[in-house]
C-alpha cells in the first residue's frame, strides 16, 4: 500500500538526506514523497525521487506540511533537523514537531530514527 512521507531537512542536513534517501532509493520509490522546496529539488537531482514540492520552510512550508499531517494525509514525517543552527523559522519547526505528536504521526529527526520508521512503522509492514 502506497503511503505519503514528507522528506525535509535543514540547510546543513540536505546532503545527509539526499545520502539516505539513495540508500534507500527503492523503498522510497514505492510511496509518495512531498519535501519542501528546496530539499525536494535535491532529492529528485540527488536521489532519482520523484518528489512533490512544497513551499520552503520560511516561507510556509512547514505549515503546509503540519496542515496535511493535522488533515490525516502524512504517514511519517522525516526531518533532518540541523540542532546545533538557530532558524527564524524555530516556531513553525515547533508547531510541526507538535502537530505530529497530536495527531500521533511518526517524526523522525535524525538518520537513525529515520531508520527507525523505515524498518518498524511504515515500509516494511506492506
Amino acid at each position: 500500500m502506497q503511503k505519503t512521507l514528507v522528506l525535509i531537512a535543514h540547510d546543513n542536513k540536505k546532503l545527509a538526506m539526499v545520502q539516505w534517501a539513495r540508500r534507500h532509493h527503492a523503498c522510497l520509490s514505492r510511496h509518495k514523497i512531498q519535501s519542501t522546496s528546496t530539499t525536494g529539488q535535491l532529492l529528485q537531482e540527488g536521489a532519482g525521487l520523484k518528489v512533490e514540492c512544497l513551499l520552503s520552510g520560511p516561507l510556509g512550508g512547514d505549515a503546509q506540511v503540519g496542515a496535511l499531517v493535522a488533515s490525516g494525509q502524512i504517514s511519517a514525517v522525516i526531518f533532518f533537523v540541523d540542532p546545533l543552527t538557530a532558524m527564524p523559522h524555530d516556531p513553525d519547526i515547533k508547531m510541526l514537531m507538535r502537530i505530529c505528536d497530536v495527531h500521533d504521526v511518526p517524526l523522525a529527526t535524525n538518520p537513525a530514527t529515520a531508520e527507525c520508521i523505515l524498518r518498524s512503522h511504515l515500509l516494511e509492514k506492506e
